[in-house]
């Protein structure tokens, strides 16, 4: 490997990392429920650096922020409409409660500027693994063509992610942005491993068929997740007992652990087979590590009234079993 190579390499893991690293900031705004603790993007409360105290807004703040919101949700809405999507614009637009603006919080302004600041610097080192890309294209041209999917990737998340703002946390848009996450994950983990000296582990017949339909259960389950999330936001809302928080999910939670129960007997099987033949790979050992954590992390929410540290983890393992999963299906051999 030569240098360039190697120092793309580099970039490639550090740029993985620090992508990983946003998804536990995001969890961390998603526990403590401080998505809306910036009313506006890209700036916060108007201003590249947000305020500290209520006294730096004007008294009608409420308002203002409110209305530049309603404005950027019905361009939004407008392009909703332009691919077929009325029924979605007209929720967004009729949906008054989209509207309603939260009190200030100067703590939850500032983890939400935090997690803004940790999604910039992401986006830099992206624009330098491009760049890097670029000068590597006459030998690696496959390494710009998914860079330049990278960086298209990470420019429309952040432009998605003001729409989760405007919209004030629509559930259905938390689950895009979700997605869009594993899409950005899954790139730079093909560009971390392409930029690699080549590895290749044996497979059984239907090993890789397997993978993937535990990937396809995983990220499943990682939307069913989303949606007790706004169950639980839905019930905190009205303002019941945290213990009784997961009782009151309904259907949302039942549906999301009996499911649970599906992913872990896949991986079951996959783990046993991928250890028949790459017993000696630390890779399906993580597999095991990863998806016994995200049980753990799961039970521990449902029976201890789903304290807010084990959220943001819970979300982090599951992210981190989907990159163990890809990258073992980008290295085991073809049948």
């Amino acid at each position: 490997m030569n240098t360039a190579t190697s120092r793309f390499h580099r970039l490639c893991l550090i740029t993985l990392v620090a992508v990983y690293f946003l998804i536990l900031v995001g969890g961390i705004v998603r526990s403590t429920g401080s998505g809306m603790g910036c009313p506006d993007w890209p700036k916060c409360f108007g201003s590249w650096v947000p305020p500290i105290s209520i006294n730096q807004l004007p008294s009608d703040y409420k308002e203002k922020f409110a209305a530049i919101r309603e404005a950027k949700n019905r361009k939004f809405a407008r392009y909703l409409n332009i691919f077929g999507f009325e029924s979605t614009a007209n929720a967004i637009l009729n949906d008054k409660s989209i509207l309603v603006e939260a009190d200030f919080n100067a703590a939850k302004t500032w983890i939400e500027y935090l997690n803004r600041i940790v999604g910039v610097i992401i986006g830099f080192l992206i624009i330098a693994v491009f760049v890097l890309s670029f000068r590597l294209r006459k030998e690696h041209k496959s390494w710009f063509w998914i860079a330049l999917a990278t960086l298209i990737t990470v420019i429309i998340q952040g432009w998605f992610g003001s729409i989760v703002v405007s919209t004030n946390l629509t559930s259905w848009t938390i689950t895009i942005h979700m997605l869009m996450a594993f899409v950005l994950v899954g790139l730079l983990i093909w560009l971390y491993e392409k930029s690699a000296a080549p590895t290749r582990l044996p497979s059984a017949k239907y090993t890789r068929l397997l993978l993937v339909m535990a990937m396809i259960l995983l990220i499943v389950q990682v939307l069913l997740g989303t949606e007790v999330r706004a169950a639980i936001d839905r019930v905190a809302g009205l303002f019941i007992p945290r213990e009784s928080w997961i009782t009151e999910a309904g259907k949302d939670f039942l549906i999301h652990r009996s499911f649970s129960w599906i992913v872990v007997l896949v991986h079951a099987v996959l783990v046993y087979r991928l250890f028949k033949t790459s017993r000696a790979n630390p890779l399906p050992v993580a597999l095991v590590l990863l998806i016994l954590l995200t049980l753990i992390t799961g039970i521990g929410m449902a029976y201890f009234a789903v304290p807010a540290y084990l959220q943001p983890i819970h979300l982090l393992v599951a992210t981190l079993t989907f990159g163990i999963q890809f990258l073992l299906l980008m290295r085991l051999k073809t049948n």
